[in-house]
């Protein structure tokens, strides 16, 4: 009996002991930047690692406030509270230093704070799983841990200096793909995010997140943000150009529109729009001829072009109509 108590007393507290060297929360074992544009005061946190849905745990912001980065063991509050530190007034190193004064966790953690002057703080814990650490400088951190070899810090440092003439967003990409491409993650790759946020809060927090971007599960994630990002570039020039169209502008609106398609000419969406401009600007003949080609590659856009008159979107005669559903 004794010996059975001293058997459960034994793995009693090797699992107390298990609890307290090494935390329970998930890892992310990642790279990440935090950074700022100078020129716009846009922030921004971009992530990638073998792990599923790392966005959904790493990467944290609010606009005017700043961004967090949280990794290897993730602590997930570590983003919430260090954002809230910041609206305290607290500096980055500040928040960072009241974050890990309780944790236990601390020397498993990876954490990056950028504040919305620019300013950066980054803790890489010394259990870090080699090759782990970090570089920053005024407006951006990058920082990395389980890695493939030692190359993948320097090597996203170097990019975020070399691509200043980038917009912030393409420029955070530039650094994960340098990341990846100096080793990366020595697991390989699976998921990766990119947010950015305006340098002040509005009275519209809706449109305060200026992109939110997430590959939650993927060959290549890098290489597929990538392509969302161009995707979201080229529906800017589509929502501009819809501007434009409300304000009567159809020159300007065609210049968007015709930008948005030389970048996915294949879009059936960019196309059909720009015809229906075409059509609504009485250029009947072009729009139908657009409207052709669209409808032998999907008709159900032919249906759709039926349903417009009604809410108004398109607004042609009964004639012009049958021209462009015919």
């Amino acid at each position: 009996m004794k010996y059975l108590i001293f058997i459960f007393s034994f793995f009693l507290v090797s699992s107390i002991n298990a609890q307290t060297m090494k935390p329970n929360d998930p890892l992310a074992h990642t790279f990440s930047i935090v950074a700022r544009d100078s020129k716009t005061g846009e922030m921004a946190v971009a992530v990638q690692s073998h792990w599923f849905s790392v966005g959904t745990g790493v990467s944290w912001g609010e606009a005017g406030v700043g961004v967090v980065a949280t990794q290897s063991f993730t602590n997930k509050s570590f983003g919430i509270r260090g954002l809230e530190l910041l609206k305290d007034g607290k500096t980055p190193q500040e928040a960072l230093d009241i974050l890990l004064s309780d944790d236990e966790g601390r020397d498993f953690r990876q954490v990056a704070i950028l504040d919305k002057q620019g300013r950066v703080a980054t803790h890489t814990g010394k259990s870090c799983i080699d090759f782990a650490g970090h570089a920053n400088s005024e407006n951006f951190s990058v920082q990395a841990n389980m890695m493939l070899n030692e190359k993948v810090v320097p090597a996203m440092e170097k990019a975020w200096r070399e691509h200043a003439e980038m917009p912030l967003a393409e420029r955070m990409v530039a650094v994960l793909q340098a990341a990846q491409n100096a080793g990366g993650d020595i697991r390989g790759k699976q998921s990766a995010a990119l947010l950015i946020f305006a340098p002040e809060a509005t009275k519209e927090p809706w449109n305060d997140k200026l992109l939110d971007l997430r590959v939650d599960d993927s060959e290549n994630p890098v290489k597929e943000i990538d392509r969302l990002l161009k995707v979201f570039r080229a529906y800017e020039h589509m929502n501009q150009g819809d501007l434009y169209v409300e304000k009567n502008e159809m020159k300007r609106a065609m210049d968007e529109y015709n930008a948005a398609m030389k970048m996915f000419p294949e879009n059936l969406e960019m196309q059909y729009w720009t015809a229906i401009t075409l059509a609504n600007d009485k250029q009947i003949e072009r729009g139908a001829e657009m409207l052709q080609e669209i409808y032998k590659k999907d008709e159900n856009w032919r249906e759709l072009t039926r349903r417009l008159p009604k809410v108004g979107l398109l607004n042609v005669s009964e004639k012009d109509l049958k021209e462009l559903i015919k």
